[in-house]
């Protein structure tokens, strides 16, 4: 399925213009779609190409029930332990991405964004996924502290 799109390409996501994209035709800056979520893409800019398939594998990956072979990486909740969701291109709320290479970003955002892109010159990029996580303060126990995710 990860190679050739089937058979999500008749999926309703893969034919319906503007849902499940990354970017969009009407902010002119389109980057691609998520689905079908295969390990192909037409894009002429390597930075976004890559961007996209990174976008895929995360959806896939954060959804139970997909009609890939992987391991889902789900967390069960637990009392007091809620963990992230699924992953929601452009809603920073389920994810962000820290760029790796070609240049290690001090920062993370969701795709697109407006951060400078660097093209790799061997056209290899990795990305880190960030993703929120909730727990309430154990009774008897000290708080460290909080970091805002968005």
């Amino acid at each position: 399925a990860w190679r050739h799109g089937v058979p999500e390409s008749v999926y309703p996501e893969a034919l319906i213009p503007g849902r499940r994209e990354v970017g969009g035709l009407f902010s002119g800056d389109m980057w691609g779609s998520v689905y079908p979520r295969s390990g192909f893409i037409h894009q002429a800019d390597d930075y976004k190409a890559a961007a996209v398939i990174a976008q895929r594998a995360g959806d896939v990956v954060t959804r139970r029930g997909q009609v890939h072979v992987y391991q889902p990486l789900l967390a069960k909740p637990q009392p007091g332990y809620w963990p992230a969701g699924e992953l929601i291109e452009t809603d920073a709320t389920t994810g962000k991405w820290q760029e790796l290479t070609p240049t290690l970003s001090q920062s993370c955002a969701v795709f697109p964004n407006s951060q400078p892109r660097v093209q790799a010159t061997d056209g290899g990029y990795a990305w880190a996924l960030w993703r929120p996580y909730s727990c309430c303060k154990r009774a008897g126990q000290t708080f460290l502290g909080s970091t805002d995710f968005q």
